[in-house]
This record gives C-alpha cells, sequence and structure tokens, in this order.
C-alpha cells in the first residue's frame, strides 16, 4: 500500500466520523441544522480523495525522476509537476487521467475496476460525486429551508460515496504506474 493511500484512509475517517455525528445529531435536540455535516461530509470525503490523488502522483513522480535527480532536465521537470498541481483540483476521471498520462504515459482511470465497476461507471459516479461537491461546498442553504424540505446530500448516497471512494483507491492502488 502507498503512503498516499494510508494518507487516503486517516482522511477518510474524518468523513465517515462526520456522518456519526450527523447520525447522533438526528436522535437528539439540537437548535443546530445536522444538515451541514452531511455537506461537509460530502467535501470532506472528495477532498480526501483529491488528497490521494495528489501524495500518489508525488509519490510516482519521486521514482520516476530519481534518475535525474539535482539535473537541470529535473528541476525544469520539478517546477512543471509543482504548476501542475497548484492547478490541479476538483479531480473528475478527465483530470486525473489527463495529470497520468501527460507525465507517465498511462490511462490510470482503466485500472478503475472493482466489485460492480468498471472504469467507465466508475469515471461517471466520479464525476457526478465531484459536482456534487462542488455545489454542496459553494451553494450554502441562504432560503432557511427547514429540515423536512429536500436536501442537497442525503445520507444513504454519503455511505455510498465513501464506500465508492475507498474502492476507487484500492483499484488505483492496484494500477502500476512504473516499471
Amino acid at each position: 500500500m502507498t503512503e498516499a493511500a494510508n494518507s487516503f484512509l486517516c482522511s477518510i475517517r474524518d468523513a465517515e466520523e462526520l456522518l456519526l455525528r450527523f447520525d447522533q445529531e438526528q436522535t437528539g435536540s439540537t437548535p443546530y441544522n445536522a444538515e451541514v455535516l452531511k455537506r461537509a461530509c460530502l467535501v470532506m470525503a472528495t477532498a480526501a480523495w483529491e488528497t490521494y490523488i495528489k501524495n500518489r502522483f508525488d509519490e510516482e513522480f519521486k521514482v520516476w525522476s530519481h534518475a535525474v535527480d539535482g539535473s537541470p532536465i529535473e528541476k525544469f521537470v520539478r517546477k512543471k509537476k509543482e504548476e501542475d498541481l497548484k492547478r490541479f483540483c476538483n479531480p473528475n476521471s478527465e483530470r486525473t487521467k489527463r495529470l497520468f498520462f501527460e507525465y507517465f504515459e498511462i490511462d490510470i482511470t482503466q485500472s478503475w475496476k472493482w466489485a460492480n465497476y468498471e472504469p467507465a461507471e466508475a469515471k461517471k459516479v466520479l464525476d457526478a460525486l465531484l459536482a456534487k461537491r462542488g455545489n454542496a461546498a459553494h451553494k450554502a442553504n441562504t432560503k432557511g429551508k427547514k429540515s423536512s424540505d429536500a436536501h442537497l446530500v442525503k445520507r444513504e448516497e454519503l455511505d455510498k460515496a465513501i464506500r465508492f471512494l475507498k474502492g476507487l483507491v484500492e483499484a488505483t492502488e492496484k494500477c502500476k504506474i512504473l516499471c
């Protein structure tokens, strides 16, 4: 298991704890809007995915560039990599594929096979999750909706999202980037 995967497992626990907190808030009488915990959970879970991809890429890059350590070529490519990673946010399937392909000439998304997922379905689910994350993070509930109204993120969806992201990381871990 890569260090990136170990970090992901720690990060995803934060999302799982938020979900447990939501469940606790639902069982008690509280003046707080527990729905915000579900949105935060989605943001945290997808942030764990983003961090995993960046860390995994960095790990592979270190191995890849080791042969030219300290050379002008390594310095140039490392600087380009740092710039690319600064701009690498919202790691949907296309951006993730492009990042690994540009540096390592591998379509990492083809490794996204597990349980009931094939790469095409995994890409679709990931892209939908990240779109929902954008809505959860950037569209606050400014209309003062009551808890009985429909919510952006449903509890069951969060369980599925966390399981999906864990499976996606496991599948990505099986991908051999460098020989």
